[in-house]
């Protein structure tokens, strides 16, 4: 394991933590177009943002905050996991229960490759050079070999997995079992499943970060509190208070923020003030359904997608009042950091 250099990491938290909130708007990135949307993923190196939506991926050039081309034929899409040390991405299609390999250069699906059913977050472990694709209805994870284009085990949760997340150097993978209130720590090499750890006091959760340097876990759970865990024994360490919806996590290596986005138009972003206590210091104000995000690293901003909604459409036939649906071309991209 690697040294936990706290005095070092007190010493950054201390000086963001002077600023009363630390993050406002910077712009808004039109996207439009129809249908829904779930996960953003920030691809640092390549200066790329990657947006779900409906039946493909917009690509938006992190220079320009520009559209710079878009990822077809993915019916159903939940995200991509990013292969940079491939070229390739892999995409997750829950509608026709496969994953897509995509060249990052011409934005191509060069294949295709069956996954379990409800294929929904995925990720890739460079350590082993594999895609994980989390299949909701399946409870159990397809593993993909990305180069090869082929699955190489099918790995039995135990439960419902929502966002996962990985280390590669400790050779592990951990996943949000939602409908257990459990994370699952899992093998890389040997594709088994070692722990399920409890997360109370949280309960169902969705969105999950690590910190892989420090050994750390971040949970955003459906019952307002963002749950801090130890990573090697799954003690549950810190939790704090968040709002309704929450969705993705994150975690910033630089700055010790961590981030949880809730649908109902707020991201809370937390510090650690110690090893073992998270301590709020920005409740972000953002737009309703704005529950997914993504976080660049290097420049420490974080992007988030929403749209405009309309009222909810009249329930039919007795059926319950139905979720009000976005605005024909109101799709977008929210910017957020701390730059002036």
């Amino acid at each position: 394991m690697k040294k936990i250099l706290w005095p070092v990491l007190f010493s950054l938290v201390a000086a963001i933590g002077r600023a009363e909130a630390p993050y406002h708007f910077i712009k808004e990135i039109p996207i439009g177009g129809g249908g829904g949307w779930d996960y953003l993923t920030v691809d640092p190196a390549a200066h790329r943002l990657y947006v779900s939506h409906a039946t493909h991926i917009v690509v938006v050039d992190l220079n320009t905050d520009k559209i710079a081309g878009e990822i077809a034929d993915t019916p159903g899409v939940h995200g991509i996991a990013i292969a940079d040390d491939l070229g390739l991405g892999v995409t997750s299609n829950g509608r026709e229960n496969k994953a897509g390999i995509v060249d990052l250069k011409t934005l191509r699906t060069l294949s295709k490759v069956d996954t379990a059913a409800g294929p929904d977050a995925m990720l890739y472990d460079p350590g082993q050079k594999e895609a994980w694709l989390f299949c909701g209805r399946a409870e159990a994870a397809t593993v993909i070999d990305v180069k090869a284009a082929r699955v190489v085990a099918t790995v039995p949760l135990g439960g419902r997995p929502e966002f996962a997340a990985v280390d590669p150097e400790a050779g592990r993978i951990y996943d949000n079992l939602e409908n257990k209130d459990q994370v699952a720590m899992i093998d890389t090499r040997t594709h088994q499943v070692l722990r399920r750890w409890p997360i109370a006091p949280g309960e169902s959760a969705s969105g999950m970060a690590i910190d892989a340097a420090h050994h750390r876990l971040f949970l955003g759970c459906h019952n307002r509190r963002l749950v801090m865990m130890d990573a090697t024994d799954g003690k549950v360490l810190a939790t704090a208070p968040i709002g309704f919806g929450v969705d993705a996590c994150a975690i910033d290596p630089g700055t010790q923020l961590a981030f949880a986005s809730c649908g109902e138009g707020s991201t809370t972003i937390a510090k650690e003030e110690s090893p073992d206590k998270l301590t709020v210091v920005q409740v972000l104000k953002t737009e309703r359904g704005a529950r997914t995000m993504a976080l660049d690293p290097t420049t420490h901003k974080i992007y988030l997608a929403t749209a405009q909604f309309g009222p909810p459409p009249e329930p039919a036939n007795g059926q319950r009042r139905r979720r009000p649906q976005p605005a024909p071309g109101s799709f977008k991209v929210l910017e957020y950091g701390m730059e002036k």
